[in-house]
C-alpha cells in the first residue's frame, strides 16, 4: 500500500547527541522497512538560513528544499519541547513552506518532559493554517526514560512509534491519493488553488 508514498522526515534538533533524532531515525527506518521513500532532513546539517520573505524565495538553497518538501507527501517532524513551544529550527522550516504542505499529513514527534501539548498544539495550529491534516493524537517522549544512549529503550515508546509508522503508511497513502485526484479534477475543493 506504501510503495509510492513519499515521506520526509525532518529533525529540529540542533544537539549532537539529540533524543529527538534518534526517534524521528526510529520511525523514519521504520517506514522505509515497510517500503515508503524517506528523505532525511536534519537541520543540524541542513544550515538552513532564517527565513526573510524579501530573500529567502529567490535564494540559492531555496528551490532544492522547494522541490524536496514538494515531493513528500508526509511530513514526520521532530522537535524538541522549547518553553512550551517548536524549536527554533523547526518553526524556521515551516516558515519556509506554505502551499507545499497543503493537503499533506504533518506526523509530529516532541520530546519533552511536560508531554509536549503545547508544542502538539502549536504544530497542529501550523498545520491548519497551510492547510495540512496531522495525525490526531500526540507522540511525545522524555530523555532517558524513553530514548537513551542512542536506541529507544521503552516498550511503551517502542510500541507507540509502531502505531505511528503504521498510520502514516494508512492515512499518509488516502490522503496522498485523494491529493492527486483533487488537483487533477475540477470539483470545488480546498486544493483548487493549487491546480494548474
Amino acid at each position: 500500500m506504501s510503495n509510492s508514498l513519499n515521506v520526509m522526515a525532518v529533525v529540529g534538533s540542533l544537539q549532537e547527541k539529540s533524543v529527538t533524532r534518534v526517534a524521528v531515525r526510529h520511525v523514519a527506518d521504520g517506514l522505509e522497512a515497510a517500503g515508503c521513500t524517506v528523505d532525511w532532513l536534519d537541520l543540524a546539517e541542513a544550515n538552513l538560513p532564517m527565513v526573510n520573505t524579501d530573500t529567502t524565495f529567490s535564494a540559492d538553497h531555496y528551490a532544492p528544499l522547494n522541490k524536496r518538501v514538494e515531493a513528500a507527501d508526509v511530513f514526520v517532524l521532530g522537535t524538541p519541547d522549547y518553553h512550551g513551544s517548536v524549536s527554533g529550527a523547526m518553526k524556521n522550516f515551516l516558515d519556509h513552506f506554505w502551499k507545499e504542505f497543503t493537503g499533506k499529513l504533518f506526523a509530529p514527534m516532541v520530546a519533552s518532559h511536560e508531554k509536549g501539548l503545547t508544542v502538539h498544539d502549536q504544530m497542529r495550529t501550523i498545520a491548519r493554517q497551510c492547510y495540512a491534516w496531522s495525525l490526531p493524537y500526540a507522540v511525545s517522549f522524555m530523555e532517558k526514560e524513553d530514548v537513551a544512549e542512542g536506541k529507544i529503550v521503552s516498550e511503551k515508546f517502542r510500541n507507540r512509534l509502531e502505531m505511528m509508522i503504521a498510520d502514516v503508511q494508512v492515512y499518509g497513502t488516502l490522503l496522498a491519493t485523494q491529493r492527486r485526484a483533487d488537483l487533477a479534477g475540477t470539483d470545488p475543493s480546498f486544493l483548487a488553488q493549487l491546480r494548474k
